[in-house]
């Protein structure tokens, strides 16, 4: 048996896909997600704020611990803020890799 052969042995496909209307309080839990998601961005932007105030405040003042933590603080932030700003995006792109027939 050839590696392409026990390949397409290994990846069977069950049928099972995603409904939108299968349980009752989906749009209930699409709304919890949507607020969860909302509570995480203003998180974001304050820990910008701080984290840029703390880097501000360290290249000023000499300390450059401060400084550095303030720049990773930064950093973090502005990742976290990409994310949850695309976090439906992404999950819808990789749903739909696995939709895609060869």
């Amino acid at each position: 048996m050839s590696l392409i052969q026990h390949a397409t042995y290994l990846a069977y496909d069950p049928g099972i896909t995603p409904k939108s209307g299968g349980l009752p309080g989906l749009s209930v839990l699409q709304n919890v997600i949507g607020s969860i998601n909302l509570f995480g961005i203003i998180a974001v932007v304050g820990a910008l704020a701080v984290s840029a105030v703390v880097w501000a405040w360290g290249h000023h003042s000499g300390s450059h611990q401060a400084e550095a933590n303030g720049k990773k603080g930064t950093v973090v932030a502005a990742g976290c803020a990409l994310l949850l700003g695309a976090a439906n995006g992404i999950v819808a792109f990789f749903s739909a890799m696995g939709t895609q027939v060869h």
